[in-house]
């Protein structure tokens, strides 16, 4: 019997490989984590910082999700996208680290604050359920992307709608090469989806 937990639940997925149930298994670990770091993040009256400390643990998962499929695929355009995830999102990591403070006193009216998390919470709440519900099979490097889409998606509409907003010029460039990285990245991955055949 193949057990798998998802969402905190016990699944009996028999169907699945040992090494995808391994997998999967890690991935919602690292979802969960992911999960309550961004929504447990310390908010402030700074939309700059408070994008900081949820994107954060957001980079955190592409990074350890990205490892963990690195462990199993042998694919190897599959492979080079892992990688480059864990390099640009470490580089960003460290990125955001070095501007926290000063973005921590960059204060925005109350109003403002209340929009942007409003914005903000749907599009996690979005991705959580995309992430969360990604189809399960034995095409492991499939499975990787169906999650990993959802998750790009989600950090680029995040950093797109905290550009409406008035934020620190330090953080600007960041969210900029977020979005680039991340639409590149999306389109590699759905790219690569229809040479494997992967059902969506």
């Amino acid at each position: 019997m193949i057990l798998v937990v998802q969402n905190g639940v016990l699944m009996n997925r028999q169907c699945l490989e040992p090494c995808v149930a391994a997998y999967l298994n890690k991935f919602y670990c690292i979802f969960d984590d992911m999960m309550r770091g961004m929504t447990g993040a310390g908010l402030n009256c700074s939309i700059s910082h408070n994008f900081i400390v949820q994107m954060i643990p957001h980079h955190r998962a592409a990074i350890e999700m990205s490892q963990n499929i690195l462990r199993y695929t042998s694919n190897q355009s599959l492979q080079e996208i892992a990688a480059g995830i864990v390099t640009e999102q470490t580089k960003g990591i460290a990125e955001m680290e070095n501007i926290l403070d000063f973005c921590y006193g960059y204060e925005n009216s109350q109003d403002e604050l209340c929009i942007y998390l409003s914005k903000v919470n749907a599009v996690m709440n979005r991705m959580f359920h995309k992430m969360s519900h990604a189809c399960a099979t034995n095409q492991i490097n499939c499975n990787f992307m169906r999650e990993m889409i959802p998750h790009h998606e989600g950090a680029v509409e995040m950093s797109k709608t905290t550009l409406q907003f008035a934020i620190c010029p330090q953080l600007v460039s960041i969210l900029n090469t977020i979005i680039s990285s991340q639409e590149r990245g999306i389109i590699q991955m759905q790219n690569l989806m229809k040479c494997l055949g992967c059902d969506v």
